[in-house]
């Protein structure tokens, strides 16, 4: 490991959509970082090293492997010396057979790199006092999507799914609410053992509602489009798309996303016990959005996008519509003082990166 950086990053699961883009972030800003992957010869931590090849030969940037997340003491020489951490490693399996799988390491890994973090910051260690800030990227499914009055914000959980799990039991679970619980549970850790440990350092969770936008590089194929960003794809690529939004329909940029990490990382004072929805304000869009403003954009592939039913599904200036639930996302925008990339930006940024697949 290099020696330690003052304004040195750790970010867990670095060669991930989310991660490679928080990554990037951090380094634009001026930051060092120390990324962990699972395993340094993937394809997926070839592409990053390749893509910050500059950065690492200059000494501001190291991948690390971390092979099991939830192995006592994963964390602690990756932990040495970093003045941020912000942890998204974490399993995304939507359909898995194994659940215990599924929350055992989203909950184990969490509370691991909290006890890596804490011996960090120990009085017997070396790093004592360097590390400031703990940011854990949550998701939007552990606020939920009922709050009061069809109102969501911080102060809401996804109580429904904790039930449903909990009369279901986590052995009989399948599906979606697999993930929905690990992000649930993997949270619920983190305040707990906040409230229990009282760290020296500042604590904070981004809860991101459903994440798009262009990937720090491109991936090697169009079959690699990161899930969240398909629905772009198969528009742009003439497929036919569902009329349904992805998730409740409510988009973040994944670059907010990345902003918002090095936003906590630079400013524990403020984001301290803390949990910040990450997009939400509107930025409301369907598939036919995202046809209508490619449509526009590309008028040489308007015999090749799919036409729909131009307007319909959504509500103007991507407008949150009044049948869905509305998320607030302004303790966010004030904090930041920022406000979130808009869905028609979103969608041309990622298209123009896929046009090289078409």
């Amino acid at each position: 490991m290099s020696t330690p950086t003052p304004r040195l990053a750790l970010v867990t699961g670095a060669n991930g959509y989310i991660g490679a883009r928080t990554v990037g972030a951090f380094l634009s800003a001026g930051w060092s970082v120390r990324g962990t992957v699972r395993d340094l010869s993937s394809s997926t931590s070839a592409a990053l090293a390749a893509h910050l090849a500059s950065y690492i030969a200059s000494g501001r940037l190291e991948l690390v492997s971390v092979p099991d997340i939830t192995t006592p003491n994963a964390f602690d020489a990756a932990m040495r010396g970093v003045t941020a951490v912000a942890h998204l490693a974490s399993p995304v399996v939507l359909d898995s057979d194994d659940p215990d799988y599924v929350l055992g390491t989203a909950v184990g890994g969490t509370l691991g790199a909290l006890e890596s973090a804490l011996r960090a910051s120990s009085e017997s260690s070396e790093s004592k006092g360097l590390l400031k800030s703990f940011v854990l990227m949550s998701s939007i499914v552990a606020v939920g999507f009922s709050g009061s009055d069809g109102v969501v914000t911080e102060a809401d959980w996804n109580t429904e799914v904790e039930e449903a799990m909990s009369q279901q039991g986590a052995a009989e679970a399948r599906g979606m609410n697999v993930y929905v619980a690990s992000k649930i549970a993997s949270e619920r850790a983190l305040w707990k053992w906040v409230a229990e440990k009282k760290p020296a350092f500042a604590t904070s969770a981004v809860n991101p509602v459903w994440v798009a936008g262009p990937p720090l590089y491109l991936p090697l194929s169009a079959d690699q489009i990161h899930g969240t960003n398909q629905f772009i794809w198969q528009v742009l690529s003439g497929q036919e798309y569902p009329p349904g939004p992805p998730g409740y329909g409510t988009h973040v940029d994944v670059r907010d996303v990345a902003r918002l990490s090095v936003f906590a990382a630079e400013h524990p004072d403020i984001v301290d016990g803390q949990r910040y929805i990450a997009g939400g304000n509107g930025n409301f869009g369907v598939p036919q959005a995202a046809a209508d403003v490619l449509r526009e954009a590309y008028p040489d592939r308007r015999d090749v996008i799919k036409k729909g039913t131009p307007g319909q599904g959504y509500e103007p200036r991507w407008a949150s519509p009044p049948n869905v639930p509305k998320i607030v996302s302004d303790k966010a925008v004030a904090a930041t003082g920022q406000s979130w990339i808009p869905y028609d930006k979103m969608v041309l940024d990622a298209a123009k990166m896929f046009e090289a697949f078409l």
